[in-house]
């Protein structure tokens, strides 16, 4: 790790970590705790999506595994409002050992294949959990007890609970840059043949980044249900949260370590913004769409990667014309 990359992470994790105590409104404390909600789930998308080259369209399923599991357990009391955090990297453990069958079922397709199957995932655990009454609560929704925190500040221990996750699905994707999985992920992602015919275990590297990266969804699912204090199946299980951290690596750039971080602080900002001033019309979601193409069309490959581009290709002009 270079010292640039070093003092950018440690800048950014810590004025994250002490803006709450610079800001008194609760409405800009609830829009950074779902924009890091979305750089967290759009990170730990890009391990199976961005490095692997598998687009995973069921992650939604995962992040309401988590959100149910946690209401579950926790329906009826959360003690000092602080111990239930600490269940979230058992419900991780648990969401990654379900995807090893999933994962193993699905991964025999390839890519438009695949995502075919894992959306088919997400409508079969919104069904069950529509219809599974006893334990979700149907349509009429599942409650989690309230926390005892302080109302001035109720929002901080959420907010540091995502900014948590976002770190943690960080360090994994910088781990798969650096490492012989990341390397094999890629080989993977250019050509899947190849590389099963070099020695590389395609099936095992498949599965670990399925694994880690469903977990940081159930996680993320699990410190939502317990802000929102209640859950309902057409958004703890919504297609449009798997949609938005696949738009959200995109535009920053798949593969890369800050490219979802960056879509992610561009499009939910952006998304609540123009929800808020276009919200009675819809127009908000032309809004929304609009950003997302017109980049799109200006930064084909992701924001990141594109500049990337730019910059080497100034770079190797200037070295050619020196000469």
């Amino acid at each position: 790790m270079s010292r640039a990359g070093i003092f950018r992470a440690v800048a950014f994790f810590g004025i994250l970590a002490l803006l709450p105590f610079g800001i008194s409104a609760q409405w800009i404390i609830n829009a950074l705790i779902f924009t890091l909600m979305y750089a967290a789930l759009a990170s730990g998308w890009n391990l199976i999506g961005g490095y692997a080259g598998y687009p995973s369209l069921g992650h939604a399923a995962f992040f309401g595994f988590g959100a149910y599991f946690f209401g579950i357990i926790f329906e009826n009391s959360v003690g000092n409002g602080y111990s239930p955090f600490l269940i979230l990297p058992v419900i991780g453990i648990i969401a990654a050992l379900l995807s090893v069958p999933i994962g193993f079922i699905a991964m025999k397709t390839r890519a438009d294949v695949f995502a075919i199957v894992t959306i088919t995932l997400l409508f079969i655990v919104q069904t069950l959990a529509f219809n599974l009454r006893g334990l979700t609560g149907g349509a009429q929704g599942k409650g989690i007890a309230v926390p005892p925190f302080d109302p001035a500040t109720f929002a901080r221990p959420f907010y540091w609970a995502m900014l948590v996750l976002l770190l943690i699905a960080m360090s994994i994707s910088l781990y798969f840059r650096r490492s012989k999985i990341g390397l094999s992920l890629s080989a993977v992602r250019a050509d899947e043949d190849k590389a099963h015919g070099v020695g590389v275990q395609v099936t095992t590297v498949k599965l670990v980044a399925f694994g880690l990266s469903v977990s940081i969804a159930a996680m993320a699912g699990a410190v939502w249900a317990y802000y929102e204090g209640f859950i309902y199946p057409q958004f703890a299980v919504d297609p449009l949260i798997t949609i938005g951290m696949v738009l959200m690596t995109f535009l920053g750039g798949r593969a890369t370590l800050w490219g979802p971080v960056l879509g992610a602080f561009i499009l939910v900002p952006a998304q609540q913004f123009f929800s808020y001033e276009f919200g009675a019309t819809q127009f908000y979601l032309l809004a929304y769409a609009a950003i997302f193409l017109i980049i799109m069309l200006v930064l084909p490959r992701g924001i990141l990667p594109t500049i990337n581009d730019r910059i080497r290709t100034k770079a190797k002009l200037a070295a050619e014309v020196s000469k």
